[in-house]
């Protein structure tokens, strides 16, 4: 009886509170990791007040196979425009809207342009798709 007590509450706070991505402690060692780790990294560049920010943090970022496939598969870095993070500065030169989402190789270097704005979960999925593939790719070619 308490097993199941234990997995309901379990399954309630998942279903109320969403998935959870985990994000890196910075931008510096979320590099690290990724290259320690060989994966690509999904940078975000966020602002509290933002509402697409928001939207995108309590919609797409909780949905279950997005932190899954994150957690599995990215280094997910975020920065915060209004608490002083670090961002590189061609990055912060090149996003010039909120969220700035971007896809980078695990040494830092942009993969893509940034997706601006808020992204529904299906449509990052296909993107978090594509990039591991390409991601994939260059890690294949650069072992030849």
């Amino acid at each position: 009886m308490i097993k199941k007590i234990v997995l309901g509450l379990v399954f309630t706070a998942v279903t109320l509170f969403g998935a959870q991505v985990h994000w890196a402690k910075d931008y510096k060692s979320g590099i690290a990791e990724a290259q320690k780790e060989n994966k690509p990294v999904l940078f975000i560049i966020s602002r509290d007040t933002c509402k697409y920010c928001i939207l995108l943090d309590k919609t797409t970022l909780k949905d279950e196979r997005v932190a899954k496939a994150l957690n599995r598969d990215f280094v997910a870095i975020r920065s915060w425009i209004n608490e002083g993070d670090y961002i590189p500065r061609e990055i912060a030169q090149n996003t010039p809207g909120l969220p700035g989402i971007w896809f980078l190789y695990s040494d830092g270097t942009p993969m893509f342009r940034p997706l601006l704005g808020y992204v529904q979960k299906d449509n990052f999925l296909k993107a978090l798709a594509i990039v591991k593939t390409e991601f994939d790719k260059k890690n294949k070619r650069d072992k030849k």
